[in-house]
C-alpha cells in the first residue's frame, strides 16, 4: 500500500505541470508567495522524508508515515511546507476539513517549524494559509485545533490570531492531560456560533455531541 501511494502521488505531482484541461482550484492570496527567507508551496510526498529536522520540540507529534500519506490524498490543498531558500524545509502544516451542519469546519491537525526559523512570521503564515483554504475554498464555518494547557507558548501564539478555548477535552492525550480544544470563527459564521458557550469540559467520547 504504501509504495502505491508513494507512486500515486509522485505521478500526480508531475502530472500537476502538464497543462490542466479543467480549471484548478483557487488557491488563497500568498499562496506561493516569498519572502527573503522563505516561499510556501504544495507539500509533496519527498516532503515527509525531511521532517526530522522539524520536529524537534517536545510538543510536536510525529506521526507515522501512512498518516501523512492519508492527508496528501485526501485532502492536498490542505497541506502546505514553507521553505527555504536552500530548499530545506522551514516548516509545515497539515489540515483538513470535517463535520456536518454548522459544525463543517477545517483542522490543524499537525504544525511545526524548524527551530532557527521560529519567531519569524512562518507559523503565522502557515495558520493563515490553512484558515483562507478553509474559508474560501471550502466555506468552513470555523477553524480549530488541539494544543495541550501547559503549551503556553503555543496559546498564547493562537489567541493572538483569534483563536479562543472553546472547551477542554478531557484525558484527550492518551489519558494522561487534557487538551485545549481551540477554534476561530470564520466568515461564514457571521454569528460567531462556533464559540458560543465556550468554556465546557467534555470526554473525548462526547467531543462530537456538544
Amino acid at each position: 500500500f504504501f509504495l502505491r501511494a508513494v507512486r500515486r502521488l509522485r505521478h500526480l505531482a508531475r502530472s500537476s505541470s502538464q497543462p490542466a484541461s479543467r480549471p484548478l482550484p483557487r488557491y488563497p492570496r500568498g499562496w506561493a508567495a516569498s519572502s527573503p527567507m522563505v516561499s510556501l508551496r504544495p507539500m509533496l510526498v519527498d516532503d515527509l522524508f525531511q521532517f526530522n529536522g522539524v520536529n524537534l520540540d517536545c510538543w510536536t507529534e510525529t506521526f507515522n508515515t501512512a498518516f501523512y500519506l492519508n492527508y496528501l490524498t485526501r485532502w492536498p490543498e490542505c497541506c502546505a511546507v514553507a521553505e527555504a531558500a536552500d530548499g530545506s524545509i522551514a516548516g509545515y502544516i497539515i489540515g483538513k476539513v470535517e463535520g456536518r451542519g454548522e459544525e463543517w469546519h477545517g483542522h490543524v491537525s499537525a504544525i511545526s517549524v524548524a527551530p532557527e526559523f521560529r519567531r519569524t512570521g512562518v507559523a503565522n503564515r502557515l495558520m493563515q494559509y490553512l484558515e483562507e483554504i478553509s474559508d474560501a475554498m471550502h466555506d468552513a464555518y470555523f477553524v480549530d485545533l488541539f494544543v495541550r494547557p501547559t503549551n503556553t507558548a503555543a496559546i498564547s501564539f493562537y489567541k493572538s490570531l483569534g483563536y479562543v478555548v472553546y472547551r477542554t477535552v478531557i484525558g484527550y492525550y492518551a489519558g494522561d492531560e487534557d487538551a485545549y480544544d481551540m477554534r476561530k470563527p470564520m466568515s461564514r459564521d457571521k454569528e460567531k456560533k462556533s464559540i458560543q458557550n465556550a468554556g465546557m469540559r467534555v470526554n473525548p467520547e462526547d467531543m462530537f455531541s456538544t
